[in-house]
């Protein structure tokens, strides 16, 4: 059934949260993408967490316009992984991108059993475990050692000409101390992403945010999640401690626990979910 034979029908669409084996568990009284409720649908001996909503607000035509509307995203975009975050309490999740919307009910089940196996393998390979993110920003220190100055004013006794050359000097030489500076930062990066992948079962490297993003002014040079066993969660949290110190040039900060967010998206892209 398409979006407009839907439409036609008055058939909600299915909003999409996540996968998950059958646990007993249930979601009473909880709200989703536009304060629809959230209720569970069998897919092929797994769980769909669901919503209806309005084709006409999510239909595919209606997505590629609202999506272009920040304050519209951001609304959905909170209500879509309350949901996730509050099921994943109650069990080992498979979390769908942002979006995942079908036409029916029907053609959720038919689209999702046909990979139930696929989904399984995945699920068993995430049990007992949470993602965990780190994000590393250069240190103010560091930052502010090398940022040049204004120009001082011309001392007595001193032509312009030899100042300005003296300037120029301690300009090019601030510039090569900052260069080196954002190497030996990056470099720490690396070094703490190694580190910390060795305590990990899989990890992802993601683009650092630029400040509107992070929240921060401050370079953001290490942007990276981590597939953690969860009773090694306070090993972790330890060794980014101890990272922290041991590298100065560096601001590290810890994130989580999180459903795995990062560790889905190829699963999925796979299997065209």
């Amino acid at each position: 059934m398409t979006d407009s034979d839907a439409r036609a029908q008055n058939v909600p669409g299915i909003w999409v949260y996540a996968l998950a084996e059958h646990s007993g568990a249930t979601l009473p009284g909880l709200a989703g993408v536009a304060g629809a409720r959230v209720r569970l649908v069998d897919v092929g001996g797994l769980i769909a967490v669901v919503s209806d909503v309005s084709l006409e607000e999510f239909g595919e035509e209606a997505l590629r316009r609202n999506l272009e509307d920040l304050a519209w995203l951001e609304a959905v975009a909170r209500a879509h992984h309350g949901v996730i975050d509050a099921a994943a309490r109650q069990r080992t999740l498979l979390p769908m991108r942002l979006a995942t919307v079908y036409s029916s009910e029907a053609a959720m089940v038919a689209s999702l059993t046909g990979h139930a196996a696929q989904f399984r393998s995945t699920l068993d390979r995430l049990r007992s475990r949470t993602e965990w993110g780190v994000k590393a920003y250069v240190a103010p220190a560091a930052r502010n050692a090398t940022s040049g100055g204004p120009r001082p004013a011309t001392p007595a006794g001193q032509s312009e000409a030899d100042s300005g050359l003296a300037y120029l000097r301690r300009r090019r030489d601030a510039l090569s101390a900052s260069r080196d500076s954002a190497r030996g930062a990056a470099e720490s990066a690396r070094a703490v992403h190694a580190e910390l992948a060795r305590h990990a079962v899989d990890s992802r490297l993601h683009s650092p945010q630029s400040a509107q993003l992070s929240g921060r002014p401050e370079a953001m040079v290490l942007n990276a999640a981590y597939l953690l066993d969860d009773e090694r969660a306070a090993g972790f949290a330890s060794a980014v401690e101890a990272l922290g110190e041991r590298h100065p040039r560096l601001r590290l900060e810890l994130t989580g626990p999180w459903p795995p967010y990062s560790f889905t998206a190829e699963e999925l892209e796979r299997e065209g979910a």
